[in-house]
Order: structure tokens, then C-alpha cells, then sequence
């Protein structure tokens, strides 16, 4: 019965927020192929001996109760291995979810984040989403950070955060140490080294934990560890800081699951120590390979994936995909036209790779 002032029921919604119109979802192309390369995933998943020393563990988790809210046995072992005290460490459900509290807890309306792109599309997104300003600062045309012109910008005050991707994703370089520690002596901004690759690089900024306050660096079980399906990530930083990444953060957002997980990948994580060389040594050898297939520039890169630019990118990856080869099409981005990124994966999906963009580039002379 309807009520008695007569409304009757609508068939419509009113509008979502105002910052979501005109912007797309995220959209990794997650697409069945022979050979995945494009998601940056290590190859190589966990090893049996520690898949079955994780069920143990996760048998003993009560599933009945709600976990840790703050993981902190994990928290600790984190803090143990980076020389620092809990309270400097914080879990997050992936990466992203670091991301994403990174703009609720220093962006928002009448606030600005400096971007340096072409980088990961999602630091933008955030920001749009939380109502706060982007303000770019593009990339050299060798996508080598434009140092002067940002220490310039941050030199005029009003940046809230920036994110330093180290190694930079999708183009692969290193951002240079130096310039981070002049950057953290320019501004009172958050400055957020993004290292979800640095076991591909072994450079990271830690050491400069201890003099800037408004450093935090994020990091990732997913990449090197072989955990992109846990979704599990953490934080670096000072106490003061990271309790109010604590304030924006969801309850309960890492799962028991995914911590009886992560604590055993954690406590054997010099088992990955030899995939992790593997992809290294991969990596440098399908440069090479790159490098000797017509009409393709390869991008130098410090992580798990390289960046290719060859014409008609988007033909290109499409014709990849028809061979069986899964690789990540950015062809359509700012700055990154006629561009593709690959994972380096094992050494026959590398060779399965490299010989079907062999043969798609030839027939395209």
C-alpha cells in the first residue's frame, strides 16, 4: 500500500557524486590468454613446501572471529626486518587501498596533489575522487622525472602529497635518491615513494625514513613475493603520520586469511630471493631481444616489465593477442602513444613473447 500523501514509487536514482562523471573504471584487460604479460604478476607462484606450511597456519585462524585490525604480529615482523618500531608500519588490502587512503587523509576539497605523469593512472583517479586538485608535472620525453620544474612547483607551496613511483610504472626508471632527499627538504607535502618494484631494483629510500617526517614509502606483497591474489601492502613511515593513515583507513580491511599468509611468505621471503634473480636476468636478456626486432624502441627498466614503443601500438598488441600473448596496451594514454608494457615471465613465455612480436613487426615492414 502506498503511503497516503499519495507518492507514488520512481524507477530512476538520483545522480552519483559530481568528480565521477566523466571518468572511467579502472580496467586492467583481464583477459584468458596462453601467455600473461600483462600485469606485472611474478611468473612463479608460491612453492608447495611453503604452500603447505601456510595451510597449517591457516588452519589455525578462528574463522568465526574478526581479524587483527591492524595485523600487528605481521606489523612487527615488518618493522623487525626495516629497522623501525611498529607503530611506523601499516597493512593495507593491497596497494591500492594505501593509495586510496593516501587521498582521503591528505586530499579532499581545496587540497592538491602533484602528479608526475605518465605514471599509475590510479594516483590521479584517487585524487579525483576525494575532490582534491590534480596538478601535473609531466615527464621528459625520455620519462626521466622533470626534477627542476617540480621542486619549482612544490618551491611555491600548496601541495598537499605527491607520489613518487621508484621504479616508475609503466616506463620502468628509477627516480634518483638525491632528488627525493631535495624534494623532502623543499616541502612540508607528503611525499610518497610508491617501491612496489624496489626487489627488482634493490634501491630504495629507506635510509631517509629517519630525517623527514613527510616520507612514507609503500610496498607490496604482490610483485616479488608471488601474492597478486592475497591483496596485501604496507606502509613505511613516521608514528604521526601513519596514525592518520589509521583515522581514513576501512576496519578490518586485511582478512586473518590474509595474514596467516602473508606471515609465512614473510618469514621465508629469502626463498624468492632466486625468481627474483631469474626475472632480472630475464629482464636484460628480452632488452636485448627488443632490441633487435625492427620498428621497436625498448624502454630501459629497473622492475618486472618493460615498456615498448612500435607503431600502431594498438594493432599491434591485437595481433599479439591473437597469437596467444597477453601484454598491456597503453597506446591511448597521455603521453605514452603507441606504447605497450610486458611482463617478463619465465624464460618460455619470454621466448613465446619475443617471437610473436618478431613475426608481427616483420609482416608490418
Amino acid at each position: 500500500m502506498f503511503p497516503r500523501w499519495g507518492l507514488m514509487p520512481m524507477n530512476s536514482v538520483r545522480p552519483s557524486a559530481p568528480q565521477l562523471q566523466g571518468m572511467e573504471p579502472y580496467d586492467p584487460k583481464y583477459l584468458p590468454a596462453d601467455t600473461l604479460l600483462s600485469a606485472n604478476e611474478n611468473p612463479s607462484d608460491v612453492e608447495e613446501e611453503l604452500r603447505r606450511e601456510i595451510q597449517r597456519e591457516i588452519r589455525r585462524v578462528p574463522l568465526n572471529r574478526y581479524p587483527d585490525p591492524l595485523a600487528n604480529e605481521l606489523r612487527d615482523m615488518i618493522a623487525e626486518a626495516n629497522g623501525l618500531e611498529r607503530d611506523q608500519i601499516l597493512l593495507g588490502n593491497g596497494g591500492d587501498e594505501l593509495l586510496f587512503n593516501t587521498a582521503l587523509a591528505w586530499g579532499g576539497p581545496g587540497r592538491k596533489f602533484l602528479n608526475l605523469p605518465p605514471t599509475f593512472s590510479v594516483y590521479a583517479a584517487n585524487a579525483r575522487l576525494t575532490g582534491t586538485e590534480v596538478v601535473d608535472i609531466p615527464r621528459r620525453a625520455d620519462y626521466s622525472i622533470d626534477e627542476e620544474a617540480v621542486l619549482a612547483r612544490v618551491a611555491q607551496g600548496g601541495i598537499d602529497f605527491l607520489i613518487v613511483t621508484s621504479p616508475n610504472n609503466p616506463t620502468g626508471e628509477l627516480a634518483d635518491s638525491v632528488f627525493i632527499e631535495r624534494l623532502l627538504e623543499a616541502t612540508d607535502a607528503l611525499v610518497m615513494v610508491d617501491e612496489a618494484y624496489f626487489e627488482f631494483s634493490r634501491h630504495t629510500v629507506r635510509p631517509l625514513l629517519g630525517k623527514h617526517k613527510n616520507l612514507v614509502i609503500l610496498r607490496t606483497f604482490s610483485k616479488a613475493f608471488s601474492l597478486a591474489a592475497v591483496r596485501l601492502g604496507y606502509l613505511l613511515g613516521d608514528a604521526d603520520v601513519i596514525r592518520e593513515f589509521i583515522k581514513v583507513r576501512q576496519p578490518y580491511s586485511v582478512d586473518a586469511v590474509s595474514q596467516a599468509i602473508a606471515r609465512v611468505v614473510f618469514r621465508n621471503r629469502a626463498k624468492f630471493e632466486p625468481a627474483i634473480q631469474a626475472i632480472v636476468d630475464e629482464r636484460a636478456r628480452v632488452l636485448d631481444g627488443l632490441s633487435r626486432i625492427p620498428g621497436v624502441t625498448a624502454y630501459p627498466s629497473e622492475s618486472n616489465y618493460i615498456m615498448f614503443r612500435i607503431k600502431d601500438a594498438g594493432e599491434v598488441w591485437n595481433s599479439l593477442y591473437e597469437r596467444g600473448v597477453l601484454v598491456r596496451d597503453f597506446s591511448r594514454a597521455p603521453y605514452l602513444e603507441d606504447c605497450l608494457r610486458v611482463t617478463v615471465g619465465k624464460r618460455e613465455e619470454n621466448d613465446a613473447f619475443l617471437a610473436a612480436l618478431k613475426e608481427v613487426a616483420i609482416a608490418r615492414l
